[in-house]
């Protein structure tokens, strides 16, 4: 049975959420892990000077009561969005298979001089993107309301006690 998901009838509400300091990018690391886009959704937009994605991700912050009310765990579709981008590269994956689909495994934060560093996605299967900024600011916004994951279950990583 299809059941169409929710915010728990008004108490919780979409994310909207943004990171200055690497301790505030641990939480919005945190909740896209395991996040999913397709290839073609990344965009640097190198005159704005801002990288986004459009992501579906699973609702980390949800798991818990979807296990305690046995009802479906969700996702949500959200904007990740990096401002001051001076820079984006990428490693192992290829740009031009446009039907590829990936998944963050983790976002970290290399700090460099007088706030300037690199953020580093880190995806399954051995691919990154790194993105040098001028400062820190990172925002996740969910844009639609949550729907049922498709695969039924939570992601969980071997090995990693998941």
């Amino acid at each position: 049975m299809t059941e169409d998901a929710r915010f728990d009838d008004g108490r919780q509400s979409a994310l909207r959420l943004r990171a200055l300091d690497a301790d505030d990018l641990q939480v919005i690391s945190a909740l896209v892990q395991d996040a999913v886009f397709p290839i073609t959704e990344m965009s640097w937009k190198r005159r704005h000077r801002r990288f986004a994605i459009l992501l579906n991700r699973f609702r980390w912050e949800d798991a818990p009561a979807a296990e305690r009310h046995k009802r479906s765990f969700e996702r949500a579709q959200a904007v990740l969005t990096i401002e001051d981008v001076q820079r984006v590269a990428t490693q192992g994956l290829d740009l031009s298979d446009r039907d590829a689909v990936l998944s963050i495994l983790s976002i970290g934060f290399e700090p460099g001089e007088d706030g300037t560093g690199r953020l580093v996605l880190t995806l399954a299967g051995d691919g990154a993107v790194a993105i040098d900024v001028e400062c820190l600011e990172v925002t996740l916004r969910d844009v639609t309301r949550p729907y049922v994951a498709p695969s039924g279950r939570a992601p969980s990583h071997p090995g990693a006690g998941g």
